[in-house]
């Protein structure tokens, strides 16, 4: 049996990460279905404190993923959850395909990610970052 997954990031606001992820990889944030949403709220089956509303539209509150076009990406969901980011992440994403590392690390460090360090394994080298919750990944 072949299983299908997505990447799940912890976080303290799940739309503005999204935003920032979907921007930083040229994907696009997973539109919400506002009458399922308000639906839900109808039946019982969630609270109005389940929901914000994001941009004019009502959005669930612990939650938002991006998606790319591009066959067999992974689903990426930022989900809320209450504590901070303390240690170093045990999974992280590398982002490949980069032709000027030095001129993305210079635009992602305007749109709030930090440089961490460089590293470098034989003659392959990379920078680690951190997205503007403190998020790792690589470039």
């Amino acid at each position: 049996m072949t299983l299908n997954f997505q990447v799940v990031v912890d976080c303290t606001d799940p739309h503005v990460l999204a935003e920032w992820w979907a921007e930083t990889l040229g994907w696009q944030v997973e539109p919400q279905d506002e009458a399922f949403i308000r639906r839900m709220i109808e039946e019982g089956h969630a609270a109005e404190a389940d929901t914000r509303v994001y941009h004019g539209a009502l959005v669930w509150s612990e939650g938002a993923a991006i998606t790319s076009d591009a066959p067999g990406a992974p689903r990426v969901l930022f989900q809320a959850v209450p504590e901070p980011k303390t240690v170093k992440n045990r999974v992280h994403l590398d982002l490949r395909g980069v032709d000027d590392v030095t001129a993305l690390r210079d635009r992602l460090r305007e749109r709030g990610a930090t440089a961490l360090h460089e590293g470098r394994q034989g003659p392959h080298t990379w920078l680690v970052m951190a997205d503007p919750e403190g998020n790792e990944f690589c470039v």
